[in-house]
């Protein structure tokens, strides 16, 4: 298997195995409607040769966001910007699908004392330090319409598919996570119960958009955090078994919780050298081996030559860039032309510090 072969998840052909992960791009409206800069954006991407493109979290309810200028999906208004961004991303050959997210407590914006904050239980985040409320059952009934109706107006968009954010300590992230859920109803028990809410977000969005619509999601295999604070891989490993088993469509394999205070984030300095490369490829391999639908490789992506070892000899099927394609749009066909091409991109993570995220080296 190599990186530049064509590729399906589910009725989406893609022409290669290179996924653009979400970047929160800090380029949207206040309200999160679409701007000039976003449109270049993507519109660059899939000029650069990327096979499908995941576009930055929009959040699902006006309610709360977990950042500024982030994109929405909250209302039908959003559909005529968005199609006339995905008409543009396949006039160009590639693929976009878009990721959506309920934000919880786990919230940059400088206005979230004043949002509807909910999270598992009323536990102050660490990083935050806002206490939120305690979701209650219709919050969560309500949350998991709302995933569905963001999906739906996705679809109605015309993206090719939906991912779902459940990684990183966002809300639904949350659930998996011991030390934020202290719950004491069906939500939380075993890691069944506390993926609950995951599996029910996951029925209602499949129910809605159909079999033959992409359904993706963003999942965490350790939250790096204390022991019997955090999820862990044992348990994880049930979680994309059983998503796997509901029908799932494409898995991308993460990891982190901000609350972590290890420094572990999925965006790592200093990637300067083959065995700072590629980070998460073990765990994610574990996982690619115990379940059917594709997996994706993120985190430290740099190398041709170390994608198709890895491609060739695991399960994994994908491999998903970020930060380089910030640097580099066209970096994709740069790597087609010359797969011994080095990447711009030196991870010093300072494009985060600029508005929109762009990169430093011009």
């Amino acid at each position: 298997m190599n990186v530049f072969d064509r590729a399906h998840i589910n009725s989406m052909e893609l022409k290669n195995r290179f996924i653009r992960s979400a970047v929160w791009m800090k380029a949207a409206k206040a309200d999160g409607h679409m701007t000039p800069e976003i449109m270049q954006t993507y519109t660059d991407l899939a000029k650069g040769g990327v096979g499908l493109i995941l576009t930055g979290y929009s959040h699902i309810s006006n309610e709360e966001q977990p950042n500024p200028r982030m994109t929405g999906i909250y209302e039908d208004s959003f559909i005529d910007g968005y199609r006339e961004m995905t008409d543009a991303v396949h006039a160009e050959g590639s693929k976009i699908a878009m990721q959506i997210v309920f934000g919880g407590s786990q919230s940059h914006h400088p206005d979230a004392a004043k949002m509807n904050i909910l999270a598992p239980s009323a536990v102050e985040n660490r990083v935050t330090k806002l206490m939120p409320n305690e979701a209650s059952k219709e919050d969560i009934a309500r949350i998991i319409k709302l995933f569905g109706d963001a999906a739906e107006r996705v679809k109605k968009s015309g993206f090719d598919g939906v991912q779902i954010h459940a990684a990183h300590g966002y809300f639904l992230s949350m659930f998996l996570t011991p030390y934020y859920n202290r719950r004491t109803d069906e939500y939380n028990g075993g890691i069944h119960d506390r993926a609950r809410i995951i599996y029910e977000v996951y029925s209602e969005i499949r129910s809605r958009v159909g079999n033959e619509f992409p359904v993706m999601i963003k999942l965490n295999f350790s939250d790096f955090m204390d022991e019997g604070e955090g999820l862990i891989l044992e348990d994880a490993m049930e979680v994309f078994m059983r998503l796997d088993e509901m029908g799932m469509d494409m898995f991308e394999v993460s990891a982190t919780n901000e609350s972590s205070g290890k420094g572990l984030m999925p965006a790592r300095t200093k990637i300067n050298s083959r065995d700072k490369q590629s980070y998460f490829r073990e765990a994610t391999a574990a996982i690619a081996a115990e379940v059917k639908a594709p997996v994706t490789l993120m985190g430290g992506n740099r190398s041709i030559e170390m994608m198709n070892e890895i491609l060739g000899s695991t399960d994994i099927e994908f491999v998903s860039i970020a930060r380089p394609l910030l640097s580099e749009p066209d970096l994709i066909n740069k790597w087609l032309a010359d797969a011994t091409y080095k990447p711009r991109c030196v991870s010093c993570n300072k494009c985060w510090l600029s508005e929109p995220n762009s990169c430093v080296l011009g």
